[in-house]
């Protein structure tokens, strides 16, 4: 048996879905510890919601595979999820030694990131694009900020000259859209660009990710080194897009945070810790599957059977928060960067650029508010996501020679040279 018997599948896609997820994740809890959730038509997968058993799950690598090869044949080709459950030779999808093998070259690189540099770079393309706005006075912080600002943050890391950016943001959202077609040419732009990128790189390193990807001791190949490039700027794009605009929600909606920007008595900081405890960019994720039939929360799963975990309803489980007297913001075991082997190896910098990326907008529109209540704020529909539609703000308009820069940028924000650092030891 290699899919879920069809006992009250709850469908997690539609917008009845997207408009109230808490509904969803309540249904699966009624069937225990894991329920069976439908993420597309007929696509039947095992959800864990409850955080206990989700970390014996996500710890467990001996009883888990994350190899969905077998499993992919029950999922239409034109199923909008297949993209994000398809195997690729990467740190979502393999196992044992050879997951070791690809994860060290990504943990490793990473390592060499100075994070005052991560935090240049970001302020740097949060004010090129706050200058495009900021004169109106009235902006959609999805699709003009925080949609394009990982593209270019992510160029500039892996190496990418600055007018290759739009490439990168057309290409991933290409790959994030539902049409097809969208798609196709999306992926043949991805390899346009990766082949720049990679032969740029090949010729002459820099102090940059690509270049420590193929200096890293594990010796991948080129083409190798285009996949992992390719699942770390597809992984990064959507959830940091979305945690820099879930965690807005909540700082421009609330009160106590609006006085974070005069006061400091809230932190940005915990904006985006509350919007990773219940809001999550990633709302559900980590595929795996037993190599046997196993027992898992009290529910026998057979083998070959896919199991994901939604990190929103773990998160969010009653009867973890009534163990914890249900005060946890501000405690960092949320599962929003999943946990164990397959945790999410790029924690540390998502978090310090969607913190830097909402300082540095606070800061130059300190004003800025949400132009409709936070009732009517929409989000897209889908299993795996937790992301706006839009979402509309005003502010007083800046004029052009009162618009802020950092003081060490310098006019027409050139690339910033990255301190460059030798590559890990094997």
């Amino acid at each position: 048996m290699s899919t879920p018997a069809p006992a009250v599948p709850v469908p997690l896609y539609g917008p009845e879905h997207a408009a109230d997820p808490q509904r969803s994740w309540d249904l699966l809890r009624q069937q225990g510890p894991i329920g069976v959730g439908e993420i597309d038509p007929d696509v039947l997968v095992y959800v864990v919601t409850d955080p206990r058993t989700a970390l014996t799950l996500l710890q467990d690598t001996d009883t888990w595979s994350k190899d969905s090869r077998h499993w992919m044949h029950l999922v239409p080709q034109d199923s909008p999820v297949r993209p994000n459950i398809e195997y690729r030779r990467s740190l979502f999808f393999t196992d044992g030694p050879e997951h070791a093998h690809l994860r060290r070259v990504i943990t490793d690189s990473l390592a060499l990131l100075d994070p005052r540099h991560v935090r240049e770079v970001t302020r740097r393309f949060a004010d090129a694009l706050l200058q495009h706005f900021a004169p109106t006075g009235e902006a959609d912080l999805v699709g003009q900020y925080a949609q394009q600002l990982p593209p270019m943050i992510l160029n500039a890391l892996f190496g990418g000259l600055d007018e290759q950016a739009p490439q990168l943001h057309a290409i991933l959202a290409a790959l994030m859209s539902t049409d097809l077609a969208a798609k196709a040419e999306g992926e043949q732009a991805l390899g346009a660009y990766l082949n720049t990128l990679l032969g740029a790189k090949l010729a002459q390193r820099g102090p940059d990710l690509t270049s420590w990807f193929i200096d890293h001791p594990n010796q991948l190949s080129a083409q190798h080194v285009g996949e992992q490039i390719v699942i770390t700027d597809g992984a990064a794009y959507p959830t940091l897009a979305g945690l820099i605009t879930n965690a807005l929600v909540r700082l421009l909606s609330d009160k106590s945070y609006r006085g974070t920007l005069t006061t400091g008595t809230l932190t940005i900081e915990a904006a985006i810790d509350e919007a990773l405890w219940n809001d999550p960019p990633l709302a559900m994720y980590s595929l795996h599957f037993p190599r046997r039939d196993v027992d898992l929360g009290g529910i026998r799963i057979p083998a070959g059977a896919p199991v994901m975990v939604s990190y929103a309803a773990a998160n969010t489980c009653p009867h973890a928060n009534a163990s914890s007297g249900g005060h946890r913001s501000g405690i960092k075991a949320h599962l929003a960067f999943a946990a164990g082997p397959h945790a999410c190896p790029a924690r540390k910098t998502a978090l310090l650029i969607a913190a830097s990326a909402i300082e540095r907008l606070v800061s130059y529109l300190p004003d800025i508010q949400l132009a409709v209540p936070r009732e009517q704020l929409t989000y897209q529909p889908g299993p795996f996501y937790r992301l706006l539609t839009a979402l509309p703000c005003r502010f007083t308009p800046l004029a052009p020679q009162a618009q802020r820069t950092p003081q060490s940028s310098t006019s027409g924000t050139p690339p910033l040279p990255t301190p460059g650092r030798p590559p890990v030891p094997a």
